[in-house]
């Protein structure tokens, strides 16, 4: 099994810090507001890596945090005036809930900010105590760059390099500009515990440096998150955490890509964030996870007006398939190995879940040829289907039910539509281009676009 380690920038053979067990830490989200798309395609991620190790053999020890206090979260609670710390845990709770309709399961531990205050606290006074840190006389503390040569291995910069881009605060507490904070003096009327400085609260870098030990000890497997997560804060995590042991954080790192809204990053400033929320009133989870996972985990993802109603389109293809097969052969229970030996061979090469799901189409192709010819091993590839891409989050419901619940967006078609597009598809199987394109605008003066493929054609309500 290889897996991209983003330290060596190439493939490597995974092989555990301990023979047979993982050591897995994501990056979770910070609750200054609602789950969004990248939050969900990061968490369905590490799920997903985790299940798959674990069908691999290996026992997996998997964190995930939530950060529950920071400069965000503090804005957001003035803004509403409910208190930082309930104004947290009221966004976890909400998290929680559209993340388990979208069908993403728990970590092994739950890590939070808040409830490792005194792991902090202890590791920024033991890089205080090993001359990597020091403390300013307003109360703030500081990472000493100076004091970690290596600095910049993750990410390729430089210490000059890290000012770009980077907000630079409180200037003249600092010995450098590159420094960073490990523990903020409290303003006045902000949340705040007791420390050997006075009262603050911890910089975003060193929660997830002081969770990781406390839980884990000094070394992980896989540390992962964002590509955006890179730098500052995956490099700033090294500096502290190696600063500290004199040994490799972690073994492996991984970074997911970026999404996109039609070309442009999503961000809240552009306005374009999509809330996980909204999506689902939508789409089903499955088909939202078939997008995302239609393009290798590293890449970005550019989510246009058609990737979820297409994805929703081969599922509903899919779904037919399997109701047929379980309808036209109910007492066949039997599988096809060969389809789960070819999905752990495109996982094994750096979780390729683009490949995996790209074999999809052959087998239901073969599997449509089957229930032609009245042949049972249509349901077994079906089965198997099932049974082997569940880890995904695919295949997972009633085939019945799920055609009832998503296959009405079709059935909502007005009838005019239909027959327009009928014969537009007609057309073109003709080689009639002019009449094609004729019938096209049709649709579009009418609402709806269109969008072709091997299997036929999509319709998409503008």
């Amino acid at each position: 099994m290889k897996i991209y380690n983003s330290l060596t920038r190439r493939k490597e053979e995974f092989v555990p810090l301990e023979k047979g067990k993982v050591k897995m830490y994501a990056c979770g989200i910070t609750v200054s507001g609602e789950a969004h798309i990248g939050h969900a395609f990061q968490a369905m991620l590490y799920d997903i890596f985790r299940k798959f190790l674990e069908k691999q053999g290996y026992q997996v020890t998997y964190a995930r945090n939530y950060t529950d206090v920071d400069d965000k979260i503090i804005a957001r609670s003035k803004e509403t005036g409910i208190p930082a710390d309930e104004y947290a845990e009221m966004m976890i709770e909400k998290i929680n809930a559209v993340m388990r309709k979208f069908d993403v399961d728990d970590p092994t531990l739950w890590l939070k900010a808040t409830e490792n205050i005194g792991n902090i606290i202890s590791f920024v006074e033991a890089l205080i105590a090993s001359g990597h840190a020091y403390a300013a006389d307003n109360g703030d503390v500081y990472f000493d760059v100076d004091t970690f040569p290596a600095y910049g291995q993750l990410s390729g910069r430089d210490k000059e390099d890290a000012l770009d881009g980077v907000r630079v605060e409180n200037d003249d507490s600092k010995r450098h500009p590159y420094d960073f904070a490990l523990w903020k003096a409290a303003k006045p009327g902000e949340i705040s515990w007791d420390s050997p400085w006075g009262k603050g609260r911890p910089g975003w870098h060193i929660e997830c440096s002081a969770m990781n030990r406390a839980a884990f000890g000094d070394q992980i497997d896989i540390h992962g998150g964002g590509r955006d997560l890179i730098f500052p804060h995956h490099e700033n995590e090294i500096a502290q955490s190696e600063a500290l042991t004199g040994k490799r954080f972690a073994k492996y790192w991984t970074h997911n890509g970026l999404i996109k809204v039609n070309g442009q990053k999503m961000s809240k400033s552009l306005g374009n964030s999509l809330l996980l929320e909204d999506l689902l009133k939508e789409y089903s989870n499955e088909a939202i996870k078939f997008a995302l996972l239609s393009t290798g985990y590293r890449g970005d993802i550019n989510i246009t007006d058609n990737l979820f109603p297409d994805a929703e389109a081969h599922l509903r293809r899919f779904y037919t398939l399997i109701a047929r097969a379980e309808e036209q052969f109910p007492d066949e229970t039997g599988g096809e190995e060969d389809i789960d030996k070819k999905f752990d061979e495109a996982m094994s090469d750096d979780f390729n879940t683009a490949l995996a799901l790209s074999d999809l189409f052959g087998y239901f192709k073969e599997a449509a040829k089957l229930l032609s010819e009245n042949d049972p091993r249509a349901r077994r590839i079906t089965n198997q289907i099932r049974r082997t891409y569940s880890l995904l989050g695919l295949f997972k419901k009633d085939a019945k039910e799920y055609l009832k619940e998503y296959g009405e967006k079709e059935a909502s078609v007005p009838e005019e539509v239909k027959q327009i597009a009928e014969e537009r598809k007609l057309a073109r199987a003709n080689k009639d281009w002019a009449k094609s394109d004729e019938l096209r605008e049709q649709l579009k003066s009418l609402g709806y676009a269109v969008k072709d493929s091997k299997e036929g054609y999509t319709l998409t309500k503008l």
